[in-house]
């Protein structure tokens, strides 16, 4: 959800983002934890990613972003197909934000989370990380948007599916 600037409140911005949901063999995929600015008493979970940056791929953003917000270094070719696409709507930093959204899922063993590359508005707003099953993070209620439990559930899916074949 990198957003490197605040805008003006009131805004509309549409944006192109790219992201990516690494799934470990047990099937959890790991998730940031943060808030928006202007509402840091309700923090929520979502997806790593950002936007797609003039004269960048999806993948090549992809491949940024997960570098940027969590240290995990992938070649664009390690991302394969994207598993989901949607649009949503939502308000972070007073601004409403029109969001067309593609999700890559990357099966990993271990990954080491540094927040060393991250901007500083995401410092500022971004917290800890955490490895989450789409029930368990449905259960709590601290998703970001509702489709994220499902887009859990259909990484997990796809990389088992992929690691069967």
């Amino acid at each position: 959800m990198s957003q490197a600037e605040l805008r003006p409140p009131g805004t509309i911005r549409h944006r192109t983002t790219a992201r990516v949901l690494p799934v470990r063999p047990d099937g959890k995929v790991l998730l940031l934890h943060g808030w928006d600015p202007l509402k840091p008493q309700t923090p929520y979970w979502f997806t790593i990613g950002g936007g797609v940056e003039a004269g960048e791929t999806v993948l090549e953003a992809a491949s940024r972003e997960l570098r940027e917000e969590v240290g995990l270094v992938l070649p664009v070719d390690a991302l394969g197909s994207p598993v989901a696409t949607n649009q949503i709507e939502y308000e972070w930093g007073g601004c409403r934000i029109i969001q067309h959204q593609t999700f890559f899922a990357v099966a990993v063993e271990r990954v080491e989370v540094t927040f060393a590359n991250q901007e500083e508005l995401e410092l500022q707003t971004i917290s800890k990380h955490g490895w989450w099953y789409g029930d368990d993070l449905e259960a709590t209620g601290q998703a970001a948007h509702i489709t994220i439990p499902g887009l859990l559930r259909q990484a997990t899916d796809a990389i088992t599916l992929r690691r069967a074949s």
